[in-house]
């Protein structure tokens, strides 16, 4: 089948606004988007910019906004974003993060806020000898679904708060800062605290789900930031 991809195109060294180009493309519908903008890119347009690594849902590197979604272009079939022949797949970089050039974006402030809430283990004792926390098959499970991040920004572009409050933490920070939260070896949540306890950090979130919705991975993401609230209040003593 052909189809058409209607793709974001900006280069801020060059360019005084951004555009829209469109290729005719010939794919299968069990192909990947990945591989559809690989083509343009190797045969059609090789100044197309985007990012990818792994190509199988890992890295999350390529993660993207597909007919207005925040997806993975790896993940992401032809047939799961097309009806039939001719159909227009738009595909635009992720929101609230500068272009860098076309669909690849500047993750420093995204990373940033994340290393905010100290997303590493702070346990209070000293290793034991043998090299090894203990923990029991439920304390593990207690942080599964956290430990699925990869990182990508897909909540964070998706993120309506961050439309109007840029300041807000974001909900990947938060993901990282509940996956240590609730490991039964960390002892950092008052450390913690000074970040999350702010206007801007977890109060910020008021329950969307949208970052929830786009997670390529499935975390429950609206979950784990209101389970952290209820755990700093409960320190607090509310």
């Amino acid at each position: 089948m052909q189809i058409e991809l209607k793709i974001f195109r900006y280069n801020p060294q060059t360019d005084k606004e951004s555009r829209f180009d469109t290729y005719k493309v010939d794919v299968d519908p069990s192909d990947r988007v990945l591989d559809s903008l690989m083509h343009v890119y190797r045969n059609e347009d090789g100044s197309l910019a985007f990012r990818k690594s792994c190509a199988h849902g890992v890295c999350g590197s390529d993660a993207m906004r597909i007919n207005g979604k925040e997806r993975l272009a790896c993940k992401t079939l032809i047939k799961d974003v097309t009806q039939s022949e001719g159909d227009t797949i738009l595909i635009e970089p992720l929101r609230h993060l500068p272009v860098q050039k076309d669909l690849m974006v500047d993750q420093s402030e995204f990373l940033s806020r994340f290393k905010k809430v100290s997303p590493f283990l702070i346990p209070e004792e000293k290793p034991p000898e043998n090299g090894e926390y203990i923990q029991s098959q439920l304390q593990r499970d207690a942080i599964d679904d956290a430990t699925k991040c990869i990182n990508c920004g897909a909540c964070y572009s998706a993120c309506p708060v961050l439309d109007t409050n840029p300041d807000f933490l974001g909900p990947a920070a938060l993901v990282h800062a509940s996956r240590f939260i609730f490991d039964s070896r960390d002892q950092g949540l008052d450390a913690r605290i000074a970040i999350l306890d702010q206007p801007n950090g977890i109060w910020a979130c008021d329950n969307h789900f949208e970052c929830t919705k786009v997670c390529p991975r499935g975390i429950k993401i609206t979950k784990l930031i209101n389970l952290t609230k209820r755990e700093i209040k409960k320190r607090k003593g509310e």
